[in-house]
């Protein structure tokens, strides 16, 4: 498995936010996790990336526990892309993406041909070869976020985590960005709101509802009428489209 979690959990403040989570992700798929608000979607792909630890459980990558790696050691072989990014500093889209290259340099090394040339490489496969010169304060939502993404990739990773990645993004550009993001060479991970999307991008899905897991599986198997009136508390009819379901809602139900 690439990445794997058994019976994980976070707690905060008495609150169990993540509940006993046990999924394993297989090498090359593209995983979406979704549910309501509040489901656990963020935090659970905080505690795959290590940046949060779980209160117990344990998370692996390839079987190791990620709690015990360090954090240059996640980061050459795993890569996360927050919903928003803002820096107070005004770098160029060369500069952002030239980032993803830290976990791979000696601590105040220079870049070498070799980072340029991944930093070209990742700016292509998003791209954002023709914005590398201008500075990311003067980007739109769509093209920071592939800006970002592309930073993700420059790190050369196997696993990508991606928190929301379509937020704040119109519809052609939402299609974009999903078609670039399954295009990559990843075992991928992302955290989506719209299941339509993640019908149509993903080849399994999570779907979480007060920290657990309700159903997982293929779009078929989990989005049904009856798990979407359970966890969304929605009435609505499940269409299946030349091969892709379509969700169609009717009406919140009482």
């Amino acid at each position: 498995m690439s990445i794997q979690t058994r019976g994980a959990t976070w707690t905060t403040r008495g609150k169990v936010v993540v509940d006993g989570i046990s999924i394993a992700v297989e090498p090359g798929t593209t995983v979406g996790l979704l549910g309501p608000n509040g489901s656990g979607k963020s935090t659970l792909l905080r505690l795959l990336s290590g940046l949060r630890g779980t209160t117990s459980g344990v998370v692996t990558l390839d079987g190791t526990d990620v709690g015990g790696l360090s954090r240059r050691q996640v980061a050459r072989r795993l890569a996360v892309v927050d919903q928003e990014s803002t820096t107070d500093a005004d770098p160029t889209v060369r500069d952002v993406i030239g980032l993803g290259r830290l976990p791979h340099r000696a601590p105040w090394s220079p870049e070498s041909s070799s980072d340029r040339e991944v930093v070209q490489r990742s700016a292509v496969a998003m791209r954002t070869d023709h914005l590398l010169d201008r500075h990311y304060a003067t980007l739109s939502g769509g093209e920071r976020q592939r800006v970002q993404i592309a930073r993700a990739l420059a790190q050369e990773p196997t696993e990508l985590l991606l928190d929301e990645p379509t937020n704040h993004l119109d519809v052609r550009h939402q299609l974009e960005l999903l078609e670039l993001v399954v295009a990559t060479p990843t075992t991928t991970v992302m955290a989506l709101h719209d299941l339509n999307l993640a019908a149509a991008y993903c080849d399994e899905l999570v779907v979480l509802a007060d920290g657990r897991v309700r159903a997982s599986g293929t779009a078929a198997a989990v989005l049904t009428p009856e798990l979407l009136a359970e966890v969304y508390g929605v009435e609505a009819v499940v269409e299946d489209r030349d091969g892709t379901l379509h969700v169609r809602y009717l009406r919140a139900l009482p």
